[in-house]
């Protein structure tokens, strides 16, 4: 098996993946692993390794010569059999969507485990809440969609004239970022230089909290005094109606 070794190494193909592929745990792959003679895993799993190699025999592994072309070939039926895998682990959760949208959820679940398990570093983690909170406040700024679609252009994804959004918004703002990521990366951005613009941009934030801050202590008021007006103690599902029509109207009363 040291020649598995050897070519699944040659063609970089982490254990996550493989493991997924195969349908089985990444320990169950490395015990797998650890065995003397193919011929004495699960037969099923057997073939499939083969099928990805796209030889019939394990003694056919000293003929395989790893050059782009059969790295490319053994990634596309990796890719399709993590796919395959993945789709039927997470579809029973996706039937409300149609195809399209369950696809796209299962390869982003996916994608999302697959990171996770393969690197359990804080950069990592930090890197996947910080997408999280950027899902949660994609509906309340619209320029967050720009992000994407810059980030998607300019790694290759997207036709660099294709906008889905807002054309001249999304135009601005494009260019916007590319003189800015150009300014960034050719170091003409200093630390010191910027510092100033850094201070505000703190400033905006503690502004912004202080804000939600108020407005949540604005809420809770109109809400205690809505429950006092009705004689309701608490909100529960019998009353939140009526609750929530106080709300609004004492809340009228100010305009």
């Amino acid at each position: 098996m040291k020649e598995l070794n050897v070519i699944l190494t040659e063609l970089g193909i982490s254990k996550v993946r493989l493991a997924k592929y195969l349908g089985v745990s990444r320990q169950m792959l490395y015990n797998y692993l650890a065995i003397d003679e193919i011929s004495n895993w699960p037969k099923e799993k057997a073939a499939k390794l083969l099928s990805l190699l796209n030889i019939n025999d394990i003694k056919e592994l000293e003929n395989i010569k790893v050059n782009g072309e059969y790295i490319i070939d053994v990634e596309n039926r990796l890719n399709e059999g993590v796919k395959d895998t993945s789709n039927k682990e997470v579809i029973a959760d996706l039937k409300g969507f149609n195809k399209k949208e369950q696809e796209l959820l299962s390869d982003i679940i996916n994608l999302l485990k697959e990171k996770l398990s393969a690197d359990k570093t804080k950069d990592t983690f930090n890197s996947y809440v910080y997408l999280f909170h950027f899902l949660q406040s994609m509906e309340t700024n619209e320029e967050l969609k720009f992000i994407l679609v810059y980030m998607s252009k300019s790694l290759g994804f997207t036709d660099p004239l294709e906008f889905n959004f807002n054309r001249d918004k999304q135009f601005i703002f494009e260019s916007i970022m590319f003189s800015a990521m150009t300014l960034y990366n050719n170091g003409g951005a200093s630390k010191n230089k910027l510092g100033e613009s850094h201070k505000r941009f703190e400033q905006k934030i503690e502004q912004r909290k202080e804000e939600k801050l108020s407005r949540t202590q604005e809420l809770n008021t109109v809400k205690m005094q809505a429950l006092k007006e009705l004689g309701y103690t608490e909100i529960n599902e019998d009353n939140a109606k009526e609750v929530f029509e106080k709300i609004a109207e004492i809340q009228s009363r100010k305009v």
